[in-house]
């Protein structure tokens, strides 16, 4: 059983998961979703609707009479991977739909793949479905073709991501998700609770909750109630913690009005962790960011949150080799990271991204050091994960099972998230475990990333 270190690359989606072998003459739809776990969210609710339409998903190229890909535009890299994702599925399929956020620049795409069917933009999901009416006519058997309650999922059944807005007002000069996404628009607190009903009715254990801007949930609706439930973040993530499934928080930003949802964790209505974009430490970086330039604060802000609940984790991304980090910034963001002692870290290298801001900034940093600093970086962030795992040796905790094969079960704590986190291996005694399972383990050994233990 291999060991599972962190995904330094949160614009990845997890692996999808599809449903059953198609019918006899159905029309078959196949799916790539590249990109964040909101994209994977998209994807979900687009075959969710071919679904209902008759439609089959395929899980290979071959047996699909098209392929949608849905894309990623968040880094030059990325979006150079959704180009060879492209290419490649027209290389083994030939008939292919593009849609996501690098849709939102058809030009760019049709430039480098001239013969793909249709481009679409985020988020349009009718533009989408009619793409795929005109390459793959439907032919829907209403006898036949049942859809499941929660919809179609592209995660394993017992955890769903569930997205509770869409865009971000922050202005944050190496990002263009504004561009391609618009502006914060949440989506009503009774809808949300609502698909969490259906969800922890279909047997997910596990929701992650997740959008651009979890904390800012709600403020353009000013925070309204309606059907009993107010569209506020701390509102929501109790609601949400009534229902009895895990709740994790993803894609917090550091607002004051964070500190109410830690008693709440406290309580264990939702799990203890926080997933906080810091990007940096050093204020000069930050505002050159324009992001908050509060570092030290955030310290306070940290100690403040493990006081109130001490098991709290705290994971985060930051962003070396920024225009303009001298030496003396980089190192105030190690001596940071020594004095925050995050427990889960990923780490970008800066890159120019299309339509960004920072590109037109000063003193852009040559890559060979973007990458020392980047190597710098994750070694001390190793090490601060190695010793908190460590510590964890002959503890207690609550896990659910992802997967189990001959050699052991795969699971998480409280404390790790699917895909981009680590993973907890058992491997005695597990034969009777199943995914979704949530169990008590006493953990005797740890690595850098990963722990190892046995059921109590």
């Amino acid at each position: 059983m291999s060991q599972n270190p962190p995904n330094l690359r949160p614009d990845l989606a997890p692996a999808p998961v599809f449903d059953a072998p198609p019918r006899e003459g159905q029309p078959v739809i196949g799916m790539v979703s590249l990109g964040c776990p909101k994209a994977l969210v998209d994807s979900e609710r687009i075959l969710t609707r071919l679904r209902a339409e008759g439609y089959a998903i395929s899980p290979d190229y071959k047996g699909a009479g098209a392929v949608i890909v849905n894309t990623c535009g968040f880094l030059d890299s990325a979006k150079a991977e959704s180009l060879e994702a492209i290419g490649e599925a027209l290389a083994e399929n030939g008939r292919v739909i593009v849609t996501g956020c690098l849709g939102a620049e058809p030009d760019y795409i049709t430039g480098a793949h001239p013969q793909v069917l249709a481009v679409t933009g985020p988020q349009q999901y009718e533009a989408v479905l009619d793409a795929v009416h005109q390459a793959v006519p439907p032919a829907p058997n209403p006898f036949v073709d049942l859809l499941p309650a929660s919809g179609v999922k592209l995660t394993p059944r017992h955890y769903s991501y569930l997205k509770i807005s869409e865009g971000c007002n922050h202005k944050c000069r190496f990002c263009i998700i504004p561009d391609m996404r618009g502006r914060l628009v949440s989506r009503p607190a009774h809808a949300v609770v609502r698909e969490a009903e259906k969800l922890v009715e279909a047997g997910v254990r596990e929701l992650l909750v997740i959008s651009q801007d979890t904390s800012a949930y709600g403020v353009d609706l000013k925070h309204a109630e309606a059907k009993g439930h107010r569209a506020h973040i701390t509102d929501l993530a109790r609601d949400l913690g009534s229902l009895g499934a895990w709740v994790r928080l993803h894609y917090v930003y550091p607002y004051p009005h964070v500190r109410d949802l830690i008693p709440l964790m406290a309580e264990g209505l939702v799990l203890p962790y926080l997933d906080i974009p810091f990007q940096h430490a050093h204020p000069d970086t930050l505002k050159r960011m324009a992001r908050p330039a509060a570092a030290a604060k955030t310290l306070d802000e940290i100690a403040a949150w493990r006081a109130a609940c001490p098991d709290i984790a705290l994971r985060s991304t930051f962003i070396v080799g920024y225009p303009g980090e001298t030496e003396e910034e980089f190192q105030t963001l190690l001596d940071w990271l020594d004095e925050a002692q995050l427990d889960r870290v990923g780490c970008f290298r800066y890159e120019n991204v299309k339509g960004a801001r920072a590109n037109d900034l000063p003193d852009h940093i040559p890559d060979e050091v973007k990458e020392e600093r980047w190597h710098r970086f994750m070694e001390r962030a190793q090490a601060i994960s190695e010793a908190k795992l460590a510590a964890k040796v002959g503890t207690r905790q609550e896990v659910i099972v992802d997967s189990v094969d001959e050699e052991g079960a795969t699971c998480r704590t409280k404390a790790d998230a699917p895909e981009i986190d680590g993973n907890l291996f058992i491997d005695e005694g597990f034969e009777n475990l199943k995914p979704g399972d949530i169990v008590t383990v006493e953990v005797d050994e740890a690595g850098e990333y990963d722990l190892w233990g046995r059921v109590v």
